[in-house]
């Protein structure tokens, strides 16, 4: 364990990786490494150590991904008033789970897990139990974030991956995707089209340099891969359930700031605001004692 002034990393060395945990910032990831010679090679951005979520190196999103318009929701004839959760963001985003501290524990000598129960959490209607679990491999890591109902009354829920990555002057980014929802300034979708945006378009590789992009892309096949040639490295994003679908109904978002070392690429189940979206696309309805599950696998590949 190595300690900061207010939260604690917890490590697991395994498969020549080196994983660092923060149960009391959110449930999140400050380090995921590959040990190599002289030193260490981060795959997501490094925590710094200031205890904000969006430093690090991941964390999980629960009970939803993303950003929650109007102010709330209504399920079932019910409204849920919901409030913004982060300075100088107007609405809800994220979930709740981020903003708890969760309990770790280590059931084998490749694992790590870290589980939540979270009632109401700042006037929000989600009553749930969730759990991640972190398994190094050989090839990688497997990762797996759940979530089950609670309450009495069902609601709907998503849940999503937030890795932040570094961003080389070579990187690039390949997904299979076929639409991208458009947005405001605020920046909530407000069209949906399959032109894609100049520098937008990942299926043939996209730089992770450049305009900014904050939007959600529709149709993603469940796998992608991030090259650093710098590096001689690529790492490959694969989303079972998805890929198992066949059906190119996956969801993902994509952060590319214009400025700084990072960029986000997010595997997600539901696009940015579905709550108000036709038919709700990827949020599933719970009722009390069902659970939603995400499983992400991460390997490494050799660039030649």
């Amino acid at each position: 364990m190595t300690s900061t002034a207010t939260h604690t990393i917890h490590w697991l060395h395994h498969a020549g990786q080196r994983l660092g945990l923060l149960p009391t910032l959110g449930g999140s990831v400050a380090h995921w490494q590959r040990d190599t010679a002289p030193g260490a090679l981060d795959l997501w951005r490094p925590w710094g150590g200031v205890a904000d979520l969006y430093t690090t190196a991941s964390f999980p999103l629960v009970p939803w991904s993303n950003r929650i318009g109007q102010g709330g929701f209504t399920h079932q004839g019910t409204t849920h008033p919901m409030r913004p959760n982060r300075a100088g963001e107007p609405y809800p985003i994220h979930g709740d789970g981020w903003l708890q501290p969760w309990a770790i524990r280590q059931p084998r000598l490749d694992t790590l897990e870290m589980a939540l129960e979270s009632n109401g959490f700042d006037g929000n209607p989600y009553h749930y139990r969730a759990l991640q679990r972190f398994v190094l491999r050989e090839d990688g890591m497997d990762q797996l974030l759940e979530v089950t109902h609670l309450g009495p009354d069902s609601l709907p829920y998503g849940l999503g991956q937030h890795p932040a990555f570094l961003r080389t002057p070579q990187a690039r980014l390949q997904a299979a995707v076929q639409g991208v929802w458009l947005s405001g300034a605020d920046p909530m979708p407000t069209v949906h089209t399959t032109n894609f945006p100049p520098s937008w378009d990942p299926r043939a590789g996209m730089a992770v340099s450049g305009s900014l992009i904050d939007n959600a892309y529709t149709g993603w096949s469940g796998e992608s891969h991030i090259d650093w040639p710098e590096h001689g490295l690529r790492l490959h994003m694969r989303e079972p359930a998805v890929v198992a679908r066949g059906k190119s109904d996956g969801f993902c978002l994509l952060y590319r700031p214009p400025q700084g070392q990072h960029f986000c690429f997010e595997p997600v189940t539901h696009p940015i605001d579905a709550f108000h979206a036709e038919g709700q696309p990827g949020l599933q309805v719970l009722q009390t004692g069902q659970t939603l599950s995400q499983r992400v696998e991460w390997r490494f590949e050799t660039l030649a």
